[in-house]
C-alpha cells in the first residue's frame, strides 16, 4: 500500500495540508482550562461506528468525487492524512507502584492531563485505467496503538496511550460519456474501529456527551475521539494527467461537475496557480490554489484568524496563564515562545500586505463634475432598466431565474440552501471592474416586500442562474 513515489508530488502541498490537519488543534488562549479547548476537533472527525450519530453530526465516513483527464500511463496517488489521539496522563510513584494524579510539578515545571496527537497517513497508488469497468477497489488499513513512558523524575512520569485504529479506503472510477475521455473518481474513507461502549470518566477536560442508542450510559465524546480519525483529509496527485477544477471548470465540463457529489468534504486544486496535478479534499471550505500567507510566522492553529491579532492577544496573557499554556501542550508552548520573541520587523509584516497593484483610472472617468460615489454620476448605466443576455434571453428587472450558486469561483456555506430556488431579478448591476451582478429576491421568501423596501438583495453572477420560462 505504501509507495515512496508519492512523497514528491505532495511536498509542495504540505504547508496547506498541515494547516488543515491542525485547524482547531489548540485555540487561543492555548490552555486546557479555556472553555474553547474543552470541546476539541470539530472538523473532519470520523468516529467509530459505536459512536456515530447523524443527528449529532458524528459520522464514520466521508466521500469525495473528482474529475480527472488521464493520459496513457496515468497514475493516481491518494494520501489520507489524519491525527491519532494520544492521551497523556501524569503518574506519581507510591509505595504500591504508580498512581495517576490530576497534575504535578517538578523543578518549577507543571504537568497535567491532556490529549495530544500523532500524525498518521495512509497511501494508495494505482492506475485509474485499471478501475474502469472493474469493481470498487477496497484497501483496509490499520494504525497500531501503543504506550510510551517519559520519566520526568524518579517519582514522576508521563504515560502516553494510543488506541489502535482500523479503517478502509474505497475507490472507483467511471468513464463519463462524451469525447473528452473524462473519468469520475469516487473516493470514500470509513472508520471501522471497534470501540467499547460505556461511560468514560476522565481526569482531563470534560466535553459533551453522545447518547447511547441502546439506552445505556452516556458516551463521552473524548473517548470517541480516542478511537477516531481526527481532521481527516485527502491529498490526490496524478501523473500523466490533470484534474478538473470543481469550482471553476471549463464550459464543457460543467455538466459533469454538477453531477459530482461530496459528503463532508470540499475538493480544491493545490499548488501554483494554473497547476492541475494535485487536489486537496478537506473538511473545510477553500478556494482553488490556497496558500499560507508568507507573512505568517508559524502555525497559530486557527487559519481563519489574523496572526497579528493572535500574537497581540497571546502577549496579554498573565504569567499564571502562560504557565498553564506551557503545561498544556508542546505546540501551545511553541506558539507562546514565538509570540514573546518575534522580532519587530517580522511583527510589522503581520499588519498588512499588498498582494497586487493595478493602474488607477483617470479622475474624470465619468466625464462629469459629480463625485464618483454618486449613483447618477455614470449615465451609461441604469440598474433598473439594464439587461444581460442569459441563454439567449435578455434578463432584467422583473425576470424570474433559478439559482445555481457556486457555478463560478465562489464558496459560500449557505449556497446549499439556495440551490434550485426561484428568484426575481430586481436590478442588473455592473461594478468598476466591468463584472455584471444580478440583485434578486427569493420568490418564496415571506419577507420579500420588506427586502425590496430596504434594498436588501442577494447577488449572483449571470452564470449562476438559468432563466425560468413564463
Amino acid at each position: 500500500m505504501s509507495d515512496t513515489t508519492v512523497t514528491d508530488p505532495f511536498a509542495h502541498a504540505r504547508a496547506v495540508a498541515d494547516a488543515v490537519l491542525y485547524e482547531g488543534y489548540l485555540l487561543y488562549p492555548y490552555r486546557a482550562s479555556a472553555a474553547k479547548n474543552r470541546l476539541r476537533w470539530q472538523f473532519g472527525v470520523l468516529v467509530p461506528p459505536a459512536y456515530a450519530d447523524d443527528a449529532l453530526g458524528e459520522h464514520t465516513w466521508c466521500q469525495t468525487q473528482l474529475l480527472v483527464e488521464p493520459q496513457i500511463g496515468a497514475r493516481l496517488h491518494w494520501r489520507l492524512r489524519f491525527l491519532q489521539a494520544q492521551t497523556r496522563t501524569v503518574e506519581r510513584a507510591t509505595g504500591d507502584g504508580w498512581q495517576e494524579v490530576a497534575e504535578a510539578e517538578a523543578d518549577g515545571v507543571a504537568y497535567l492531563h491532556f490529549d495530544e496527537t500523532v500524525e498518521q497517513s495512509v497511501d494508495l497508488v494505482l492506475a485509474p485505467a485499471d478501475l474502469v469497468g472493474a469493481t470498487e477497489h477496497t484497501e483496509p488499513f490499520a494504525v497500531p496503538g501503543g504506550v510510551d513512558l517519559e520519566q520526568v523524575t524518579g517519582s514522576l512520569r508521563l504515560r502516553r496511550t494510543r488506541n489502535p485504529l482500523h479503517g478502509e479506503l474505497r475507490l472507483r472510477a467511471e468513464l463519463l460519456p462524451g469525447p473528452y475521455g473524462l473519468l469520475r473518481l469516487t473516493a470514500t474513507v470509513t472508520n471501522h474501529t471497534e470501540a467499547r461502549k460505556g461511560t468514560f470518566l476522565s481526569l482531563s477536560v470534560e466535553e459533551g456527551h453522545l447518547p447511547n442508542a441502546e439506552g445505556g450510559p452516556a458516551l463521552e465524546r473524548p473517548e470517541a475521539l480516542r478511537h477516531s480519525l481526527i481532521a481527516a483529509h485527502s491529498v490526490f496527485a496524478v501523473t500523466e494527467g490533470a484534474f478538473v477544477s470543481l469550482l471553476d471548470p471549463p464550459e464543457w465540463a460543467m455538466p459533469a461537475v454538477r453531477d459530482c457529489h461530496h459528503v463532508r468534504t470540499w475538493p480544491v486544486l493545490l499548488g501554483p496557480e494554473g497547476s492541475r496535478d494535485v487536489m486537496l479534499s478537506a473538511p473545510v471550505i477553500l478556494y482553488d490554489h490556497p496558500a499560507v500567507a508568507p507573512e505568517s510566522p508559524g502555525d497559530m492553529f486557527d487559519s481563519t484568524e489574523i496572526d497579528e491579532l493572535l500574537v497581540l492577544r497571546t502577549l496579554t496573557l498573565t504569567d499564571e496563564e502562560k504557565a498553564q499554556v506551557r503545561a498544556t501542550d508542546a505546540r501551545g508552548r511553541a506558539v507562546l515562545g514565538r509570540a514573546e520573541t518575534l522580532p519587530p520587523e517580522l511583527f510589522e509584516r503581520l499588519h498588512g500586505a499588498i498582494r497586487q497593484l493595478r493602474p488607477a483610472p483617470e479622475a474624470d472617468v465619468f466625464a462629469t463634475d459629480r463625485p464618483w460615489w454618486d449613483p447618477g454620476a455614470d449615465a451609461s448605466v441604469n440598474p433598473e432598466a439594464d439587461t444581460v443576455v442569459i441563454d439567449g434571453v435578455a434578463v432584467g428587472r422583473g425576470s424570474r431565474v433559478r439559482l445555481h450558486p457556486g457555478t463560478g469561483r465562489r464558496s459560500d456555506a449557505q449556497d446549499m440552501f439556495l440551490a434550485g430556488r426561484v428568484a426575481t431579478v430586481r436590478a442588473v448591476l455592473r461594478d468598476v471592474d466591468g463584472a455584471t451582478h444580478l440583485a434578486v429576491t427569493l420568490d418564496d421568501d415571506p419577507g420579500v416586500d420588506l427586502q425590496v423596501l430596504q434594498g436588501r438583495f442577494r447577488y449572483f453572477a449571470p452564470e449562476e442562474v438559468t432563466v425560468v420560462s413564463a
